[in-house]
């Protein structure tokens, strides 16, 4: 049987949603460098054997169906090695339902519906449309903590703050500048910090939340953006969580559930 030969347009079109593969594979391993091996596995397997790509659906779901069968084959393994925050977030992970999370991720952030999750993860759409609720009442028993706002848009700081408070967690306050973060993060040192990038007086979110960890140590990061392509380069350290604006209440319910017992982000350059 004759292997699919990868013509100029599927190469192009598998090139424009690795950046998406990439994001999904980072927010179910909690690291870039996990995740990004992840995904280079999954180039490679395509390039070794074509056929793992399914050209009968879509690009995105056949390339994330491809990641799939890589990660499932590796058996979604929870690594040892890890220490502190990191070793209890792989502990978390190993009681949660099989699949389950790495449904959710899909729904959520990739905004897949449940019959392209079934595609995906090779299961009825019923099948998977289950799976994502019992993730949600999973991460919904996650710790819950301090959360700090980093978001110059006062109608967008407000919802966040909604949110987050809606789901337990205890706000220790927002700031608009570079300037400001700093002061409150280290006046109350947050569980959890949501960024955005762009700030009130054109500083830099970014340069804040690397003040802050300089000063505070290893904390989990959710970068908010409206051009989430710039942080998705894979030319530097990206954040393990990132919402792109406009983002809806549930994708921020998963990224600080997942983040919240995630403390996997490395320092960014702005």
């Amino acid at each position: 049987m004759n292997q699919p030969v990868a013509t100029e347009d599927f190469v192009s079109n598998v090139a424009r949603e690795l950046p998406y593969l990439r994001r999904y594979a980072r927010a179910l391993t909690g690291s870039q460098v996990s995740g990004d091996n992840y995904a280079a596995a999954t180039l490679e397997a395509m390039l070794e054997d074509p056929s793992i790509m399914d050209r009968s659906k879509s690009t995105k779901v056949a390339l994330f169906g491809a990641f799939h069968a890589i990660w499932s084959s590796s058996g979604s393994p929870v690594m040892d090695e890890e220490t502190g925050l990191k070793a209890r977030a792989q502990a978390h992970l190993g009681r949660l339902t099989p699949n389950t999370r790495e449904a959710l991720l899909l729904h959520t952030i990739e905004e897949f519906d449940f019959e392209r999750i079934g595609q995906v993860m090779a299961v009825g759409s019923a099948e998977a449309e289950e799976m994502v609720r019992i993730a949600q009442r999973e991460l919904a028993e996650s710790v819950t903590g301090r959360v700090m706002i980093i978001e110059d848009e006062a109608i967008i700081a407000m919802d966040l703050q909604s949110i987050v408070a809606d789901m337990g967690h205890a706000v220790t306050g927002v700031a608009r500048t570079r300037d400001e973060a700093v002061a409150l993060g280290t006046a109350e040192r947050p569980d959890l910090i949501f960024a955005d990038i762009q700030l009130a007086d054109n500083s830099s979110g970014i340069d804040a939340v690397n003040d802050l960890l300089g000063k505070l140590g290893d904390l989990p990061v959710i970068f908010i953006t409206a051009f989430p392509e710039r942080l998705l380069t894979g030319e530097k350290p990206e954040p393990a969580f990132l919402i792109t604006k406009p983002y809806t209440e549930e994708q921020v319910r998963l990224a600080a559930s997942q983040a919240m017992f995630f403390a996997s982000t490395e320092t960014l350059h702005g």
